[in-house]
C-alpha cells in the first residue's frame, strides 16, 4: 500500500512474472484478466512447495507426507471459507471450476427436486456455465426457464425481477458481477426476493471473489460459486459454497474414492461434508495454493482492489469517450462497476482488432465471452473486452487506446 492508502502497483506488478515479458521488444499489456488473472511468485511458491516437499495422496496414508499434504487440503478448505464469510470447511467444496460448481448443483440437486410445476429463473446477463446448465436440466425434468431484463444501460430490471420470480420459482441463478457488462447485480436483494417465494439461490460469483469483498452469509446465497484462476490463483480449482443442511440434504455428483464412509457389496454410505463430493484423487496443489491466493489478496485488501478496478473502469470510458467510433457496452461512466469495459470499433470487426492489439502486444478478449444470447439482446456479434486487475494501469489504458488509433488508421 501507499501512504494515502492506494495501491502500490509498481511493488504489486513485482509479484507477477509474466507482466516482464515483451514480444519483438514491446512490453506486454495484460488486459484479459476476465477470463484469467495472472500468477503472482507467492502461489506459485505454494505449488512449488507441495511438490518439493510433501507430494502425496490425501486421507489415503499414515504416512508423514500424506498427513502433511491431508492437513494443508483441509486447511485450504478453512482458509477459503473464512474468505467469504462461510461458517466453516462443510460448507466449502472444491471442484475444477465455477462451470463443474454449476453443474454440481444442477445435478445433485436440480434433477431430484425440479418437476413441470417448477420454473428456474435466471437473468440475461448469464455465462453460459449458468444458462447452459439450467436449460439442460430444465429439458430433463420438465421445468420451465425464465429471464430477468436488463434495461438499455445493461443493468437488471428490478420490476421485472419481482414479477418473474413466483410461487412457481423452484430456483435463481444469477450472475454477481457480468463478464461482458461489469454490471454489479443486487444480487441480496435477488436472494431476498428468491426466498420470498421459497425459492432457492444460486450466485456466480466468477466475476466478484476476486476484485471485490464478499460475504456469503450476508447475502443469504444458498449456494455461490467461483473459480481460482480468475483471483490470482492457479487453474483447476474451483469452489462451490452451499449452506451446509442444503449439502447434507443433497446426493454427490461424482462417485468413487474418499467420498465414501462405508462400501459393500450391497449399499454404499457418503462421507461427511465436504468430502462426499470430492470424488477421487482432488486438485491438492491446486487448493493449497488457492489460499495461497486468499492470502494474497486479503493482503491487498479487497476493498482497496475494488476501488482500483473501477478506477481503471472509469478510466478507460473516459478515454473511450474521446472516439465518436467507439460503442461501450454497459452501465455508464460514474457508475461502479466490475474491473472491464466491452467495446466495439466500428467498421473493425472485435476478433480484427484483438489480432490488431496483439500485434501491439496488448492482450485483450474478443468473441461473445460466452453470453451468446447477451451479445443477441445488444444486436451484435461479438465485443471486445478489456479486463483489469491490481497490477494494471492507467498508462496500460493509454497503450490500449493508442493501439486503437492505429487499427483505427490502418482499417480507415
Amino acid at each position: 500500500m501507499s501512504e494515502s492508502g492506494a495501491l502500490d502497483v509498481e511493488r504489486i506488478r513485482e509479484d507477477f512474472p509474466v507482466l516482464e515479458r515483451e514480444f519483438d521488444g514491446t512490453q506486454l499489456v495484460y488486459l484479459d484478466n476476465a477470463a484469467t488473472t495472472q500468477t503472482p511468485e507467492q502461489v506459485i511458491d505454494a505449488i512449488s512447495d507441495y511438490y518439493r516437499e510433501y507430494n502425496a495422496n490425501v486421507h489415503r496414508g499414515l504416512h508423514h507426507l500424506s498427513q502433511e499434504a491431508s492437513i494443508a487440503y483441509e486447511q485450504a478448505h478453512d482458509r477459503v471459507a473464512e474468505f467469504i464469510g462461510a461458517a466453516g470447511r462443510e460448507e466449502i467444496v472444491f471442484t475444477k471450476n465455477t462451470t463443474e460448481s454449476e453443474n454440481l448443483v444442477a445435478y445433485a440437486w436440480g434433477l431430484r427436486e425440479l418437476g413441470p410445476d417448477d420454473t428456474v429463473v435466471l437473468t440475461e446477463m448469464e455465462h453460459h456455465a449458468s444458462l447452459v446448465t439450467w436449460q439442460q436440466i430444465a429439458d430433463r425434468t420438465g421445468a420451465e426457464v425464465a429471464y430477468i431484463r436488463i434495461d438499455e444501460d445493461g443493468r437488471l430490471d428490478m420490476d421485472h425481477a419481482r414479477e418473474v420470480i413466483d410461487d412457481d420459482t423452484a430456483m435463481l441463478s444469477a450472475v454477481h458481477v457480468s463478464n461482458t457488462l461489469g454490471t454489479i447485480n443486487p444480487v441480496a436483494d435477488l436472494v431476498d426476493l428468491a426466498h420470498d417465494h421459497d425459492a432457492l439461490a444460486f450466485i456466480d460469483g466468477a466475476q466478484a471473489v476476486p476484485n471485490r469483498p464478499v460475504d456469503v452469509e450476508a447475502i443469504d446465497a444458498d449456494f455461490y460459486a467461483f473459480s481460482g484462476h480468475k483471483m490470482a490463483g492457479p487453474t483447476g480449482i474451483g469452489v462451490l459454497y452451499g449452506k451446509r443442511h442444503l449439502l447434507d440434504s443433497m446426493e454427490p455428483f461424482l462417485y468413487g474414492g474418499d467420498m465414501i464412509e462405508k462400501v459393500t457389496f450391497e449399499e454404499s454410505r457418503w462421507n461427511e461434508l465436504p468430502w462426499k463430493f470430492e470424488a477421487g484423487t482432488p486438485s491438492i496443489a491446486q487448493g493449497i495454493a488457492l489460499a495461497e491466493a486468499c492470502d494474497y489478496l486479503d493482503a491487498i485488501g479487497m476493498d482497496r482492489i475494488a476501488r482500483h478496478e473501477n478506477e481503471l473502469a472509469q478510466y478507460t470510458l473516459e478515454r473511450f469517450a474521446e472516439f465518436e467510433d467507439i460503442e461501450t457496452f454497459g452501465p455508464p461512466a460514474g457508475e461502479k462497476r466490475g474491473g472491464l469495459v466491452s467495446f466495439n470499433l466500428e467498421s473493425v470487426h472485435a476478433h480484427d482488432l484483438s489480432s490488431i492489439l496483439n500485434d501491439y502486444a496488448v492482450a485483450i478478449r474478443a468473441g461473445d465471452h460466452c453470453t451468446q444470447p447477451l451479445h443477441d439482446k445488444l444486436g451484435v456479434a461479438a465485443t471486445a473486452r478489456a479486463s483489469f486487475y491490481v497490477y494494471n494501469t492507467r498508462e496500460e489504458i493509454d497503450v490500449l487506446v493508442e493501439a486503437i488509433d492505429d487499427a483505427r488508421q490502418l482499417f480507415g
